[in-house]
Order: C-alpha cells, then structure tokens, then sequence
C-alpha cells in the first residue's frame, strides 16, 4: 500500500496485493481493467468517474474533476477511456505482468 501525498487517498495495487479486492466484492481481473476508488462513503467509482473523484479530492487537479463531469465531456470521456482501458488491459495480459 502506498499514500500518494494526500490525507485521505489510500492507493492499493492489485498487482501487488490481490487480495484487497475481496472487500469490492469484484473479480480481481475486472479490477484491473479498469480503476477503481472507494470513497469515505464506501461507494466505489470506476473508470471515468473514479478519475474524476481523485481530481476532486487533488488540490490542484480540482479542476480537471469538474472538467469531466461537465454534461458534454461526462457523455464522450468514458467512451474514450473505456477503449483506452481495456487495450491497455489486454496488452498487460498480452506481456504478461500478472
């Protein structure tokens, strides 16, 4: 587990501890597709949204929170990141990095 800096973000990586993903009650290989953030809540944020959660819970990356949530960003950025995330997500499988 590593904390990037921020009070209260706790980054966990799968890679390294898989086992974190029990309490998500999601496969471990889903996780990996596509990021994954719980806030204090316990709602868990994925893809898009979760980019968006951690720039609003940045200081100074605020903004780009508010840019994705924007109606006309918010309706093509998950478009985009979704075929982003599982090219990337393929070609680590393709590499074999777990």
């Amino acid at each position: 587990m590593q904390h990037c800096g921020i009070d209260d973000i706790e980054w966990v990586d799968v890679h390294d501890t898989p086992d974190a993903v029990n309490e998500l009650n999601i496969p471990l290989e889903q996780v990996r597709e596509r990021l994954h953030v719980s806030d204090a809540d316990g709602k868990v944020h994925v893809g898009i949204d979760a980019f968006a959660d951690l720039f609003e819970r940045t200081p100074s990356q605020r903004r780009w929170g508010k840019l994705l949530r924007l109606p006309v960003i918010r309706s093509v950025a998950p478009i985009l990141y979704n075929g982003f995330a599982r090219l990337l997500y393929r070609w680590n499988r393709m590499l074999k990095h777990w």
